[in-house]
């Protein structure tokens, strides 16, 4: 579970959470996925919205979020390629809420330290994925 805390900064409502470490979090990739897209949400409630943080937070926002709903479509696949297909789909889309982050962080340099952490999750979500997409294929070949 995240772990949340609220405050207010040079009148501005900030929060922190911390992230579940390695021994404690869970394995189960749809709650996982879906806990990372709700502090992605969480984070962005806090960012003021200007001109160079709209597209970003509208990109963050459908990236993250894609994550866990094609992990859940890949879990009713149909075949193994099709499972393969939308794991695929997974890493394409945790690549690009890395890259969301990354400009994020550039554009709002107060909120880096938290969005480090979201990074190293989405960086260990990808890991997973392709551990998944390499042993699937394995299996295909043998």
């Amino acid at each position: 579970m995240i772990n949340f805390q609220w405050s207010i900064i040079n009148g501005q409502l900030s929060m922190n959470y911390q992230l579940p470490n390695i021994q404690t979090r869970k394995y189960d990739l749809e709650e996982r996925t879906a806990e990372f897209a709700e502090a992605i949400l969480d984070l962005l409630r806090t960012v003021k919205i200007t001109s160079l943080n709209s597209r970003i937070i509208e990109q963050l926002v459908g990236s993250s979020g894609l994550i866990g709903a094609n992990y859940c479509e890949a879990t009713e696949a149909e075949s193994k390629k099709d499972f393969i297909h939308k794991i695929g789909i997974c890493k394409k889309e945790t690549k690009e809420t890395r890259h969301w982050l990354r400009l994020l962080a550039r554009t709002n340099p107060e909120i880096k330290d938290q969005l480090r952490e979201l990074w190293q999750e989405s960086q260990e979500l990808l890991l997973i994925f392709s551990k998944i997409v390499r042993s699937s294929r394995n299996n295909i070949e043998n």
